[in-house]
């Protein structure tokens, strides 16, 4: 008799090995510290992190008493690695309160089952949260992202930039819900992922503690918490009228393209394309988007019968004199 294997688990097992990346120290502290004064009196949810080696308990455990945190929750998925041989492991997943003062191994609470962020256990420890901060699991961003604004949770969290061209978080992005944090691209230089996983190409290394680090350098922050740079008008010197042959119109949307944020025309009354980079530099005082990708027929924006690259088409709130 031949055996049914379940395809949809051993799918599942594999995004979730994919979505093993932890976050080094130093790129959380280069981004926490500009939203200090938003963690006094506050309980912060890491839910997605095991606090034993997790570099986001251990910055706010570090600085518990100098940012005045009321709490730091941690809650951990179990990962059973799954596989058709293992049937004995434990599955419970695990969760910590900390107040400043409990020792982490004596103090881990187990759930009663496996500690995902969806289950009713986990969603409990949100409800009573007030700042989720974490690398939450790649593969299910969307859905992640989804269970934060439902709850109406403050958050400061790290995403794939891919994550910007899905439609329910670009909608929250022009509706000025959420935004980008200060650091981006290459700002965030790596992550450490299981001893099992292949390293390749360039951008990968060994540290000295023996850890495997790959910079994949297409990470950001998001975040609905206020920081300065979003304040930051962008210093425009380029002008559209007398430079007219610079800036091509698009076939199936009335604004002109520009490759490049420097590049935006500061005399420009109408709609301009700009590269999705253009919103680490978004200041909603200075511009209001107007939509994303598509021209007026449905289609992907185009020059001349050629597609361009992703374009958000945004507009000068008030033209400069």
């Amino acid at each position: 008799m031949t055996r049914k294997i379940n395809h949809s688990l051993l799918d599942n097992a594999k995004s979730r090995k994919s979505d093993e990346f932890y976050t080094l120290y130093p790129d959380i502290q280069r981004e926490l510290v500009h939203y200090e004064s938003h963690f006094h009196d506050k309980i912060i949810f890491c839910n997605c992190d095991d606090p034993r080696k997790s570099n986001f308990f251990r910055y706010f455990a570090d600085n518990f008493h100098r940012l005045k945190i009321k709490k730091i929750i941690c809650s951990c998925w179990q990962n059973s690695q799954l596989n058709l041989f293992n049937h004995n492991q434990n599955n419970h997943g695990f969760y910590l309160e900390y107040t400043g003062q409990e020792n982490i191994n004596h103090a881990l609470i187990n759930f009663q089952g496996d500690g995902d962020f969806r289950s009713d256990e986990v969603i409990n420890l949100l409800k009573k949260s007030d700042i989720v901060v974490t690398n939450p699991p790649f593969s299910l961003f969307r859905e992640y992202l989804s269970q934060l604004i439902n709850h109406k949770k403050k958050f400061l969290i790290i995403s794939n930039i891919n994550a910007i061209t899905y439609k329910e978080v670009f909608t929250l992005i022009q509706e000025n819900k959420i935004w980008l944090g200060i650091n981006f691209g290459r700002g965030i230089s790596g992550f450490v992922v299981p001893d099992n996983y292949e390293l390749y190409g360039t951008e990968t290394k060994i540290n000295h503690s023996g850890q495997k680090i790959i910079s994949p350098n297409n990470c950001l922050w998001l975040t609905n918490l206020d920081n300065s740079k979003r304040h930051e008008f962008i210093a425009l010197t380029k002008k559209y009228y007398g430079n007219e042959t610079n800036y091509q119109f698009y076939d199936n949307f009335p604004a002109v393209n520009t490759d490049k944020t420097e590049n935006i025309p500061i005399d420009y009354p109408g709609v301009i394309g700009v590269p999705i980079s253009f919103l680490h530099k978004f200041n909603p005082q200075q511009f209001e988007i107007i939509g994303f990708r598509k021209g007026n027929d449905g289609k992907d924006l185009s020059i001349n019968g050629k597609y361009t690259y992703f374009r958000i088409l945004i507009k000068h709130k008030k033209i400069p004199h």
